[in-house]
Formats: C-alpha cells, structure tokens, sequence
C-alpha cells in the first residue's frame, strides 16, 4: 500500500479490525518512510451479475440505480440511512450468491419491494404503483389491501420459520 502522504510503497499495518458486520476490514498503516499512520478499508470485489432488461437489453449492474429507487421510494419517510444500507448490502448479497451472470431487472425490482415492504409500507405502495404501473385507484387499494392483510415484519421476525426458506436452506446450520 503506498502512503498518501510521502508516496513511498514501504507501509506496514499496525492493527486490523473487521468493519460493517464483517463485510469489510479496517487496517491502520504505518508508513516506514515518513511515520505518518492512515487507515485503509479493504473489502471483497465482487462481480454482479449483467442485468437483462424488459426489452431483452443487456447492461452492467449500476448500484447508484438500486439506491437511488429505493431513495426516491423512502423520500421524506422516516427510516434510518443505516436501514436502507443494509436493505441494499441484502440486495447485493442476494445477487452475488446466486452465482448467476445475468439476471432479470425484474428480480432486482422484486428483491427492492421485499426490503421496501420490511422498511415501510408507505414506501413500498409507492414504489409498487410505478413498477406494476397500476392504471387506476382500484389497482392501488387492492394492493394496499393485500398488504394490510399481511403480517407486519416485526411479527414475521418474531415467528418461528418451520419450513427453512431459500437463503437459510444454502447456509449450513449452526453447530451450537
């Protein structure tokens, strides 16, 4: 690692620490050179899977597009930024674990009105009106209907799973 501020290549790390939920680690450096101590953040590069669009296009994944849905959906709502990043790290994992090379921009938009539906509901009706591209007030209040209908995400985390569902399945289970 070269040091930012003497551009010497000799640094040495002087401490490690695991960050974002182990997603990532933190090193503290030292550089031999000048001695002055920086962090660096070293995580995974993973390659997201090419997204194949309605009209049979292909184009890379863009995250800021994926944030900037679910922004637009959350505008002037009252959940944390910390929720939201979460919601899309879930995302992003969800993608890369499927070992696919190309999925469908519909699965994204499902993936985004799972979380959306866990973070708020008011938001979720949002984002549900443009991407069923509901035509009248009767398409809206039927899904607003089906939501109500639903358990809240609290009450679904508290429940006990008795069938394991498709993430849990792939994990192997806890030896405790």
């Amino acid at each position: 690692m070269r040091c930012p501020f003497c551009n010497s290549d000799d640094t040495r790390v002087i401490d490690s620490r695991l960050a974002d939920n182990g997603d990532s680690v933190r090193r503290r450096r030292v550089c031999q050179q000048c001695e002055e101590r920086f962090t660096t953040l070293e995580m995974a590069q993973l390659k997201l899977p090419q997204i194949i669009k309605n009209d049979g296009t292909r184009e890379a994944f863009a995250e800021n597009k994926l944030r900037r849905g679910m922004h637009k959906a959350l505008e002037k709502r009252p959940v944390e930024a910390d929720a939201v990043e979460e919601a899309v790290q879930r995302i992003l994992r969800r993608m890369t674990k499927s070992g696919e090379r190309e999925i469908s921009s519909r699965m994204v938009g499902e993936s985004l009105m799972c979380e959306l539906r866990d973070l708020d509901a008011v938001a979720y009706v949002r984002f549900a009106s443009v991407y069923h591209q509901f035509q009248n007030l009767d398409e809206f209040s039927e899904e607003v209907k089906r939501l109500q209908s639903e358990s809240s995400p609290q009450v679904k985390r508290q429940q006990m799973n008795l069938l394991p569902n498709q993430d849990q399945a792939n994990e192997s289970p806890d030896k405790s």
